[in-house]
């Protein structure tokens, strides 16, 4: 397989893994390697990432900067649908593969490069959204997982690599957990995070404060948008990564975002995540508000019957399949209405909505008034019920005629 191998790009962050793997790629297939790093929001992790791959034995490094591309062409869609996973789960890590996935195979297109590399391990979701990725992007391109191919069982063999190889490694104390960052989220899992019964340490967090800790003074703030797309926050246009990045610093601030739930990997086990998304948070809470004026009853219910079937599809890794583009167009065309501007109070871990206006609202005070009026007939209501029920009457008389008998 070897003799194949032309050209690898991996997917590089600098951290001891793929630092391990860059080395062992040069050793293993004998051709010349490109580090690539996405820049989707890990802000001080990407310092020095250039120098760092050169000196690991890299033959090129690239760093894009992806994170307006990341909100605009991936969170936004995926807020336009309210998508959540188990309920609980806002998708960060799920929604900064594809962009980073499909940024890997246009430099590998660029330079010539037969094959792509992660550092995805074999148990997790990420090999499966990466790999899902390649093939639905350039089938012709190799992959090669690490994790599934050579010999290291864990840190303890990587570190002995690193030593006998004179690898540069990061030389910060060792978290007892692993973190990965992007604009949209922070999540943690593994080692302590393990035991489902520890509550998660206080100096782990990186986005928010504890609710407890956050201002005794409420934060106001409202958010402005146009066909489901968030565009400006207190009257100030801003641009997908800038609007995101300054909701989670106002989020952070009062403590909101923080999720701590076992999830149903892909793979088939479960799996403990603590996550912080506090942009997120507020950003769905603000669109599920704008929609409740604006958006037909029964668009809505038909919408919401898929939401968990799309939110399914990115969590798994089918974010460039036929049928997450098929369900998104729907979602987008439920979208054309959803303008207007949502009020929200943030407090201690809260984010509340407490107002909502839009010029297209379906919402009139004459219709839903409780007082007199002249549009509506509250005697209508009474042949209404008469038919809603009509099936449920039936079936009891028929079933008193059947016991009487």
């Amino acid at each position: 397989m070897s003799e194949e191998i032309k050209k690898i790009v991996l997917a590089y962050s600098g951290g001891l893994d793929t630092s391990v793997i860059l080395h062992w790629l040069k050793d293993t297939y004998k051709c010349p390697v490109v580090a690539y790093a996405a820049d989707v929001g890990q802000g001080e992790e990407l310092d020095g990432i250039v120098e760092k791959a050169l000196k690991t034995g890299a033959d090129e490094a690239i760093v894009d900067d992806l994170r307006e591309e990341f909100v605009r062409d991936f969170v936004w869609p995926a807020m336009r649908a309210n998508a959540i996973y188990e309920s609980t789960y806002l998708l960060g890590t799920s929604l900064a593969r594809p962009p980073i996935a499909r940024a890997q195979v246009e430099t590998a297109r660029k330079t010539g490069a037969n094959a792509v590399c992660h550092g995805a391990t074999g148990k997790g979701n990420d090999q499966v959204r990466c790999e899902l990725a390649y093939m639905a992007l350039e089938p012709s391109l190799k992959v090669i997982a690490p994790w599934r191919e050579w010999e290291f069982r864990g840190r303890e063999d990587l570190m002995e690599y690193a030593r006998s190889k004179n690898i540069p490694v990061p030389v910060t104390k060792e978290k007892p957990y692993s973190m990965d960052r992007n604009l949209l989220h922070i999540s943690f899992e593994g080692g302590i995070l393990e035991d489902t019964w520890r509550e998660p340490p206080e100096d782990m967090f990186v986005l928010s404060v504890s609710p407890e800790d956050a201002p005794d003074k409420v934060t106001f703030i409202e958010i402005e948008f146009e066909e489901g797309n968030p565009v400006a926050v207190d009257g100030e246009p801003m641009t997908p990564d800038r609007l995101l990045a300054h909701l989670n610093e106002l989020g952070g601030r009062n403590g909101i975002g923080r999720v701590d739930m076992v999830e149903n990997r892909y793979v088939g086990m479960k799996s403990r995540g603590i996550y912080e998304t506090p942009g997120g948070t507020i950003l769905r809470q603000a669109h599920v508000a704008m929609e409740s004026i604006t958006m037909d009853r029964e668009v809505m219910h038909t919408r919401d019957f898929l939401v968990p079937r799309y939110a399914e599809m990115i969590y798994y890794g089918y974010w460039f399949s036929p049928e997450r583009e098929m369900i998104q167009v729907f979602i987008d065309e439920t979208q054309k209405s959803v303008n207007g501007t949502v009020r929200l109070k943030l407090y201690k871990g809260n984010c509340m909505v407490v107002g909502r206006k839009s010029e297209s609202s379906l919402y009139d005070p004459n219709f839903a008034t409780f007082e007199s009026d002249e549009v509506y007939n509250q005697k209508d209501a009474e042949g209404f019920i008469r038919l809603s029920g009509l099936r449920l009457k039936i079936a009891r008389l028929l079933e008193q005629n059947r016991k009487a008998s």
